[in-house]
């Protein structure tokens, strides 16, 4: 494998592994969301 091979291996992983932890980590804060709904106007 020369360098420009695998330079584009590393960018493609990078950017995939980049997207695929924002995309979990959106399922995960729309779950909070659905757990602990926002509640307006409640400051006990």
């Amino acid at each position: 494998m020369d360098k420009w091979t695998f330079g584009l291996t590393m960018l493609v992983v990078g950017m995939g592994g980049t997207i695929v932890t924002l995309m979990i980590f959106s399922l995960i804060m729309s779950a909070l969301k659905k757990v602990f709904p926002y509640r307006a106007g409640q400051d006990d």
